[in-house]
């Protein structure tokens, strides 16, 4: 690698401009050459692969490619892949670890807002604001709501999946007095302890909470983990929110169990995306959807920047990334 390495921003030129505040392309070129302040999508402008035939780093974001052995055949250059997103699953292949170049991403960023989305969630549906909004609309709506069980005190909340956002949403929930556990195989007791949750199994989870949070990451291993069994372990009046990936939940199992109006849910993730506009989802007073919002966006995806910003500047400093993803990651990583 030259003594200024070269860094290519694989971002959508109109992206870009909103990703990269001007500070993070000073800290850039504190520390190498940006070859385009614009950015390139490469699977879009033929002049950009002559870029990263140049290129010695690569900052990516939506709309990056996959880094194929093709496309890698031509960056033969390249050492590090910073990802200014979420998980790097649809751009990482074999063939970026078989030629050794370093991957960051920078998940654990976009992870914030959707914790912030959910613990926002979570708060409302305990109070039964989501459903008081419902009923508002239409006196007449049937919804699962008892204003005498309504309220934040000493609601349980189960978590499932301690990962990233799992994790940052325990840590939010810590200044209200809720009960919370968590459903994770790797999660031993210790480490719950530690971090203030109790342990259960997700059928008793499930029988156990008021609200129940997904996140997991969508593995062979996960798809419909939350099926029929679970949704109707669910107690009268509780509320499933899910952030994370429309196959964790069997997607006919839950419709069926919202059509009788027994539970409620929060989908910020469906299948398919978006729905049908028949889609009975849309019209249930039990449902409230948003359309895939609750990761970083507006003035959110600047942590993105700031975190691949990081790794670029501590990969050319001779310093561990902060967070790297590994091939064996990719099996496990949402």
């Amino acid at each position: 690698m030259a003594d200024r390495p070269r860094i290519a921003l694989g971002v959508l030129g109109s992206m870009a401009e909103h990703l990269f505040w001007p500070e993070h392309l000073a800290r850039l070129e504190a520390v190498g050459t940006v070859i385009d302040r614009r950015g390139v999508a490469f699977d879009a402008e033929p002049e950009a692969f002559a870029q990263l035939a140049e290129a010695d780093i690569l900052v990516g974001h939506w709309g990056c490619p996959t880094l194929s052995a093709e496309l890698l055949d031509g960056a033969p250059q390249l050492r590090l892949f910073a990802y200014a997103a979420g998980t790097v699953k649809w751009q990482v292949t074999d063939a970026v670890f078989d030629r050794g170049i370093v991957v960051t991403s920078a998940a654990s960023a976009n992870a914030r807002p959707v914790a912030e989305y959910t613990v926002a969630m979570i708060l409302l549906a305990n109070k039964g604001a989501l459903l008081f909004a419902a009923r508002e609309r239409d006196p007449d709506a049937v919804v699962p709501l008892d204003p005498l069980r309504v309220g934040n005190l000493a609601k349980r909340v189960g978590i499932v999946g301690a990962s990233h956002v799992g994790r940052i949403v325990i840590d939010l929930l810590a200044p209200y007095e809720l009960e919370v556990g968590v459903y994770d195989p790797f999660l031993d007791d210790a480490t719950a302890a530690a971090m203030g949750v109790v342990r259960m199994g997700l059928d008793e989870l499930c029988a156990w909470c008021h609200v129940l949070s997904i996140h997991a990451p969508d593995v062979p291993a996960t798809r419909h983990m939350i099926g029929a069994d679970q949704l109707a372990a669910l107690r009268p009046g509780a509320t499933l929110i899910n952030t994370a990936r429309p196959a964790l939940v069997d997607a006919d199992a839950l419709e069926a169990e919202l059509r009788q109006g027994r539970i409620a849910a929060v989908l910020d993730v469906t299948e398919p995306e978006p729905l049908p506009a028949d889609s009975v989802l849309r019209t249930l007073p039990n449902v409230v959807l948003t359309p895939h919002i609750a990761g970083a966006m507006g003035s959110e995806v600047r942590r993105l920047a700031d975190l691949a910003v990081t790794e670029v500047e501590r990969f050319v400093r001779g310093e561990p990334p902060l967070f790297p993803v590994t091939r064996a990651d990719l099996d496990r990583i949402a």
